[in-house]
């Protein structure tokens, strides 16, 4: 008898998970707006605009950082053109908030400013259907996901894996890169979009919401966090496990990796484009620098700063790294790359488990130190004093030598 889906999500998370997510959501959309709209500036509990946005940011990289996980940490396939998938959902939905703007751009126009200053009659035709709200949201997911599987067919079908596969990638994601600074493309050339007014008829730069975007960047990421962890656990995220350990093995009784790895390719894809689309309003631009080789390589950075492997890792190393990005390249803004090469290097050689990996390590050695103490000062139970036994228990035999 199959187990339910429902009975299937609550055993994935178990007791703890479903508290961390219940305080998570407590403090994200309930605390959160408290302390940013009630308590005034000078309140040491209020919580900035700034804050918020930065924190809606790091949330969004954090999503991109546990779809990572899933085709690194679980499936084994390490792809350095993440940022390509990225920033495609950011693409897909920042042509809606360009529709927004309406005539209250620089020239007045129903046109985006780039478009009438390059001299464009008419929006092309993939612009098509842009000012629709959910026709957005639907390019943000599909975009990035046909692109996915069309090119992870071909790739896994060839058998491409490896350091081969990763280079296939990072050469995708600068092509594309060139191609979206190009300004005939229709995308804003080297600038991108940004100068946004509105979504869904609200402005886009009002506290509620700048709220709403924090709090739906929350929801994003703890549904990717419960998904991960439901597949993770289920057949599927054995096989492909195996997969990572052994694919030929794997072959060898019957399974089909492609199917496998297509799946997490494609759905790791969708939900970068997702975070991209949540990504572009909270900071307010999009443009083709997000499709860098340095961005992809980074989110690889993110997931194995965290830990690969555990889902949980990648939320932290996204948010150390990029923290860490925001001081120093606020301090020491020539030192930055110095330091994330440095942070890679260290965490490569000596915490191939990330942080979580360190984590768990630690809290292992005070248990068992803990429990050798606690040996230690038990005292030893005193041995069993031995007494003569009497001859009539003893064997006919012996009793006679006994007599004797």
């Amino acid at each position: 008898m199959r187990t339910p889906a429902t009975v299937k999500l609550v055993a994935g998370l178990g007791p703890k998970g479903w508290l961390a997510v219940a305080i998570t959501a407590l403090v994200a959309w309930v605390l959160v707006p408290l302390a940013h709209l009630m308590l005034p500036e000078s309140h040491p509990l209020h919580v900035s605009t700034f804050a918020i946005t930065l924190i809606g940011k790091i949330l969004c990289y954090a999503v991109v950082a546990v779809a990572m996980d899933l085709i690194w940490g679980y499936g084994g396939i390490l792809s350095l053109g993440h940022g390509l998938f990225f920033a495609l959902g950011g693409y897909s939905f920042g042509m809606y908030l360009m529709r927004q703007i309406g005539r209250e751009g620089s020239y007045q126009s129903d046109l985006p400013d780039f478009m009438v200053f390059l001299d464009w009659k008419e929006l092309p035709w993939y612009w098509t259907g842009s000012d629709h709200f959910l026709w957005a949201l639907f390019l943000a997911v599909a975009v990035p996901g046909v692109i996915a599987w069309i090119f992870g067919y071909f790739a896994f079908r060839s058998r491409i894996k490896g350091v081969y596969f990763s280079i296939i990638t990072q050469a995708l994601t600068y092509a594309a890169m060139l191609f979206f600074f190009r300004n005939e493309t229709g995308f804003g050339g080297n600038n991108g979009f940004t100068d946004f007014k509105r979504i869904l008829g609200y402005s886009i730069t009002a506290p509620e919401t700048r709220l709403v975007l924090f709090g739906l960047s929350v929801a994003l990421l703890l549904g990717t966090l419960i998904l991960g962890r439901v597949l993770i656990a289920s057949k599927f995220g054995k096989v492909l496990t195996a997969i990572r350990d052994a694919e030929s093995r794997v072959m060898f009784i019957g399974y089909n990796p492609l199917h496998y790895k297509l799946f997490i390719w494609t759905l790791s894809a969708m939900l970068c484009g997702l975070a991209g689309a949540l990504y572009v309003p909270q900071v307010g631009i999009i443009n083709p620098s997000e499709m860098s080789v340095a961005n992809s390589i980074e989110i690889a950075i993110w997931a194995a700063v965290g830990g690969r492997g555990t889902l949980i890792g990648p939320v932290f190393g996204a948010a150390i790294v990029n923290l860490s990005k925001s001081w120093f390249t606020t301090s020491f803004p020539e030192y930055w790359l110095f330091f994330l090469g440095l942070l890679f290097i260290l965490v490569t050689l000596y915490l191939p488990q990330g942080v979580v990996g360190l984590w768990a390590k630690l809290t292992r050695r005070e248990a068992k130190a803990a429990a050798a103490a606690a040996k230690a000062e038990t005292p030893a139970a005193p041995a069993p004093r031995s007494t003569p036994t009497p001859a009539a228990e003893l064997p006919a035999g012996a009793a006679k030598g006994a007599s004797a």
